[in-house]
């Protein structure tokens, strides 16, 4: 189901129209530092034989937070896998009900997994627990990423459960 608008995913509302737009703006700064990051480390290395030496780090956080960002954008585009053959072969209330249950399964995960990875930051905060890197890092602020990342991928599956509700008219 397309927005009569723009060729974008389909949309249950405002908010999580919003919610897109804020993880696509936030993942492409992300994106943008971390190549002008990796771009810079790479001349320093060339040039000056000079490295800043907390470029790997950064960079490893700005690879998972994108990785958690780009699985909720493609949720929201229906760009994740299917099993096409199999999911086709259902008539089209079957199909409606299977992405039901897969989408209330795959929330119950998320929830679980940004529960468990909400203890371990707070348990790292309260420890006061650091990187043994250059940077010392504190490490709850990295262990930010995965339960906020759960919560931005639950966001979107429960966009696409309350789609499951319109696509009967198209189906």
């Amino acid at each position: 189901m397309m927005d009569e608008r723009n060729s974008g995913p389909a949309s249950a509302g405002p908010v999580f129209d919003a919610a897109a737009l804020a993880t696509r703006v936030l993942s492409g700064a992300v994106l943008a530092a971390l190549v002008a990051l990796v771009c810079l480390e790479a001349f320093l290395r060339g040039a000056f034989n000079y490295s800043l030496g907390f470029a790997e780090e950064l960079t490893g956080y700005c690879v998972v937070l994108l990785t958690f960002f780009g699985a909720a954008l493609a949720l929201r585009a229906n760009a994740l896998f299917q099993v096409h053959f199999l999911f086709d072969s259902y008539s089209p209330n079957v199909r409606v009900w299977v992405q039901r249950v897969f989408v209330i399964v795959a929330l119950i995960v998320c929830v679980i997994l940004a529960w468990k990875a909400k203890d371990l930051t707070l348990s790292s905060f309260s420890r006061n627990r650091f990187a043994a890197t250059v940077l010392r890092t504190p490490l709850w602020i990295p262990q930010l990423i995965p339960p906020v990342g759960f919560c931005v991928i639950g966001i979107f599956l429960v966009e696409q459960f309350l789609l499951t509700f319109r696509k009967k008219d198209t189906a």
